[in-house]
């Protein structure tokens, strides 16, 4: 698959894991709405055909909500937890 097809792919995938995501902790919203800001950017990238800024934008996305788990500030559904590290 060509690397532009796997970000596009990375994108919505992320797109519908936050549309899911329960935050279980307040003080993860600075973090959380970072993330999402980094998903938008993604977004933006890959519309404009960045696709290296593209790529780095949503795994940071994914960083962020992967952290936050961590520290179980977060909530995904069972169906997305072998995306994370958790």
């Amino acid at each position: 698959m060509e690397f532009e097809k796997e970000v596009e792919n990375e994108i919505k995938k992320m797109e519908e894991i936050v549309k899911k995501i329960k935050l279980k902790d307040p003080v993860a919203t600075e973090v959380y709405n970072l993330a999402l800001s980094y998903l938008i950017d993604a977004k933006h990238f890959l519309e404009g055909k960045d696709f290296l800024r593209a790529f780095e934008a949503v795994i940071i996305c994914w960083a962020y909500i992967d952290a936050c788990l961590h520290f179980n500030f977060l909530e995904v559904p069972e169906e997305f937890k072998d995306y994370f590290t958790v």
